[in-house]
This record gives structure tokens, C-alpha cells and sequence, in this order.
């Protein structure tokens, strides 16, 4: 299952893009661009982006000067009285594209090529209906001797052992169409990579398994929710010290994670190798759960691996642009552009947008309604802290300042760095 945008006429002719799994591509004549078509001044430097998970792909105009079209119908351009800055306030709307459809910018033509095989539909709810039928018994062989607490989310499940009392998560991936062959291997070998994750500071990835065109994930259960959760019951905002304590320790996780031997990867063409490191790409409060004392919790990072899982199953109801790869109100601006390459980096700085937000309640950089939230992160720099709450001490403002600057590269590099510059400024290390 593959999708390829063949360029069919322009600069680029004869030149092919193909994308197996979840991508975001940004086209235009900027050089971060996933696609960059050179030379032409009839394109933007921005000029749209393309939501990729195959098999679906969607496009959607940047309120580029001389627009984007589909099959010779224009999807989206800015006024000619607008500037370029006015038009990256437009909200154009997303635009599905089909196979054999022509994608054309300036002079540039792309054919959209689908390669899909002939497969059925996968209904959720039969589905659910069935696992719930079958928890506990021999059937479904991944939770024997569990039973079920209650519904977490739409397939997520609490379920407590029978025999132990122990309680876990247990989540279900739903493909958005059976899985074949290739998106099984690539499911199972992602979760085997994220399975050798141990740490305090990590959600433990217990179990994992498919059956039947589902994919099956046992993990450690964190009783006291996520760092969301948290900041409801203290009012939405989190105290200096609370806030510093679990980003510290989180940072702590993602510093394991980041720098973990992985014994045994498996690549696509079956060759096993050894590799350093995972990266999450989806860090955000909601993904740091917490365990232990409320007043000092301790702080793990969830879904370690499993994001880049969704990605490759093509998750039912997760194909719409930012679901996948994480909204971007915690997302640097070289996520956005580059998410398919991003380095570890990305991590750190969605850490520093956590803990931004934990203090504050409000995102780093201001989200406009009216204004196409992937061009804020592209056009924008996030908002000094004390402009938002005056009251943060001035050098832990300083280190997460510095900590959100992506223009025009993130500065600061690891976890390692972020936490010691917190630990410095918290009176940890002298």
C-alpha cells in the first residue's frame, strides 16, 4: 500500500515521490520543504501542504499568490490584494485526493498514484462488539485471565487480572483498512523496537500482539491519569515546583529513550540490526501519565512507539491533518516541516512547550481561529512566558525561552541539557 505523486510536467518531469507510511510534506520553493520545486516564482515558498496516510492523501492550499489546483480546479490562493503574510492567515479547506488525480502548481503537474490492494473494510463497532464478547477467554489470547473494569476511551480498556489484582491498559488498533502483509510487519516491528524501553520514567509496553487484522497492546496502568488530568483538578495550572518535578522526570525518560541500544531491528527488507535510540514525536501533557504520591507523583512518558504504529495502520479516525502527528500547538517548527526525518530534538522542545503550557495554561505560540494553525508555527515565534504570567521566576523563564527557540534551528539539542539547565536554575545542582 503505497501512494506516489509522479511529476508529469515542469522542472521536476519524471521525478517520483512515494510514501508507505504517515507523512506531512510541505510544497513550495523553501528549502525545508518536503518537496521543493527550485526556480519558479510562480510558487510560493510555502505553498501547500500534503496530508499523507496511505491509502488516503489531501492537500490544501497556503494562500500561495497564484493557488493550487486540482484536475484544473483551484482548491485555494490568497486575494491579489493580499500580502504574503495575510494570505498564511487563510484557513483553506483540505481537499481529499483520489488516483490519477493532477496536482498542479505553476507549471508543475503531479499524478497521484494509489496502489491499494482490493481488501474489506473493517467495521469498529463489530469489532469492539466481538472483544468484549471474547475478553477473557481463550480467544482472544493476548488478556486471558483479565477482566474488564471499564471503557477507557473507544478501544481503550482497563482490565484487572484475576489471580494478581494487577490492573492494565489495554488498547486495540483498529486499521483503517485490513492490514496486509506489509503494514503487519511494520506495525509489529515498531512495537518489538519500543518493547525494549525500561525505565521508571517510561510507560512499561507489556504485551502486544494482531489477530484477526487487529493489533493488540498490554501496557503499565498509571492510577493517578496524565498531566491533563492533573491540571484540571488544580485549576488548569500547575506550581512552579509540581511542573518543574514531573518535566524533570520526564526528561529523565525521554533522555533514556533517546540514547537506548535497540539489540534487534528489524528493517523492511528483514535484516537485523542494532540501533541507538527511539524518537516519540508526540509529546504532549496528555502523554505523561503519573503513578504514585498526588502531592509528588511520579511522572512516566506514554506511547513510546505506539504513535509511529498508528501511522503505519492508518488508524480509523485518525487520518485528518495534525491527528497523527500530534497537533501543533507542541510541535517546533521542524517537526512540521520535516516530520518524516525529524531528530530527537523535537522531543526536547515539545517537553519545553509541555512545560510552558503546564505553568500557563496557554500554548507558546498564539493560535488564531482564522488563521491555518500549521502556517502559525511556520510564521511565528512562540511568546516570551513572563509576557504570559509574569509571576515565573525570571531564570526559569530564560532556560524555557531558550528552550522554545526553532528559528532557524532548535538550540537546545538533548534532554541531558534541557534538564540540567532546570536543575541548575531549581537549586539541584550548585
Amino acid at each position: 500500500m503505497s501512494i506516489t505523486l509522479k511529476v508529469i510536467q515542469g522542472k521536476l518531469a519524471g521525478k517520483r515521490y512515494i510514501f508507505k507510511e504517515y507523512t506531512t510534506c510541505i510544497v513550495g520553493r523553501g528549502k525545508y520543504c518536503g518537496i521543493i520545486v527550485p526556480n519558479d516564482k510562480l510558487i510560493s515558498r510555502h505553498h501547500c501542504l500534503l496530508d499523507i496516510n496511505p491509502p488516503d492523501i489531501r492537500v490544501r492550499d497556503f494562500g500561495s499568490r497564484n493557488g493550487t489546483y486540482v484536475n484544473n480546479q483551484k482548491i485555494g490562493q490568497r486575494d491579489k490584494n493580499q500580502t504574503a503574510r495575510e494570505g498564511t492567515k487563510l484557513s483553506l479547506p483540505e481537499y481529499e485526493l483520489k488516483n490519477g488525480d493532477e496536482l498542479k502548481l505553476s507549471n508543475t503537474i503531479f499524478r497521484v498514484e494509489i496502489d491499494t490492494p482490493i481488501i474489506q473494510k473493517i467495521q469498529p463497532a463489530q469489532i469492539l462488539k466481538g472483544l468484549l464478547a471474547k475478553a477473557g477467554t481463550n480467544e482472544l489470547f493476548i488478556i486471558p485471565s483479565y477482566i474488564i473494569l471499564k471503557q477507557l476511551g473507544e478501544t481503550v480498556f482497563l482490565l484487572q487480572h484475576t489471580e494478581t489484582g494487577e490492573k492494565v491498559v489495554f488498547k486495540v488498533i483498529i486499521p483503517q483498512i485490513a492490514a496486509n502483509e506489509y503494514v503487519t510487519e511494520n506495525v509489529l516491528r515498531e512495537i518489538e523496537n519500543s518493547k525494549t524501553l525500561c525505565h521508571k520514567n517510561i510507560v512499561q509496553l507489556k504485551h502486544s500482539g494482531s489477530s484477526n487484522g487487529l493489533f493488540f497492546f498490554r501496557l503499565e496502568y498509571c492510577e493517578l491519569g496524565n498531566v491533563e488530568d492533573l491540571m484540571k483538578q488544580h485549576g488548569g495550572t500547575l506550581s512552579v515546583e509540581l511542573a518543574c518535578h514531573i518535566i524533570r522526570q520526564a526528561l529523565t525518560g525521554l533522555e533514556y529513550a533517546h540514547n537506548a541500544i535497540i539489540p534487534d531491528i528489524k528493517l523492511q527488507d528483514g535484516t537485523m540490526i542494532k540501533g541507538g535510540g527511539l524518537i516519540h514525536r508526540n509529546l504532549k501533557p496528555a502523554n505523561i501519565f503519573l503513578s504514585g504520591n498526588s502531592t509528588f507523583p511520579i511522572a512516566k512518558v506514554g506511547n513510546f512507539g505506539l504513535a509511529k504504529s498508528f501511522e503505519i495502520a492508518g488508524l480509523s479516525g485518525q487520518t485528518r491533518t495534525g491527528t497523527i502527528a500530534g497537533t501543533p500547538y507542541f510541535q517546533s517548527q521542524q517537526q512540521v516541516i520535516n516530520f518524516k526525518y525529524v531528530k530527537p530534538e523535537v522531543d526536547v522542545w515539545a517537553m519545553a512547550a509541555s512545560l510552558y503550557y503546564m505553568l500557563t495554561g496557554a500554548y507558546p505560540r498564539i493560535f488564531h481561529k482564522e488563521q491555518d494553525m500549521w502556517q502559525t508555527v511556520l510564521q511565528s515565534e512562540p511568546i516570551p512566558i513572563r509576557q504570559r504570567k509574569n509571576s515565573i521566576p525570571p531564570k526559569l523563564a530564560q532556560v524555557i525561552d531558550d528552550a522554545l527557540v526553532d528559528k532557524p534551528m532548535i538550540q537546545v539539542k538533548s534532554a541531558t541539557e534541557l534538564k540540567q539547565a532546570l536543575d541548575r536554575v531549581m537549586g539541584l545542582i550548585q
